[in-house]
């Protein structure tokens, strides 16, 4: 599927057109710290538990949630 997405764009972008990156692709954006901490919000774990499992202060990983929900486009913990 992605050759055919891959071609497509190519075929739009030589027409002229502007191409975007697909919105399901999101995942592909977030930093590896982000996966990282949105897999320890899976797991059920606190701010403060993944603060000291990553050796990251509870407001780095609020600051890192807050830039996951933007990207993915999330709510809630739930979400992820």
């Amino acid at each position: 599927m992605r050759g055919f997405a891959h071609r497509a764009a190519h075929g739009l972008t030589a027409l002229g057109e502007t191409v975007t990156e697909d919105p399901g692709s999101a995942r592909n954006e977030l930093t590896p710290k982000e996966l990282q901490i949105v897999r320890l919000v899976r797991e059920g774990l606190t701010n403060p538990d993944i603060g000291a499992r990553l050796f990251l202060s509870p407001r780095t990983v609020e600051w890192h949630l807050r830039n996951v929900f933007g990207k993915l486009g999330a709510t809630s913990r739930k979400q992820l």
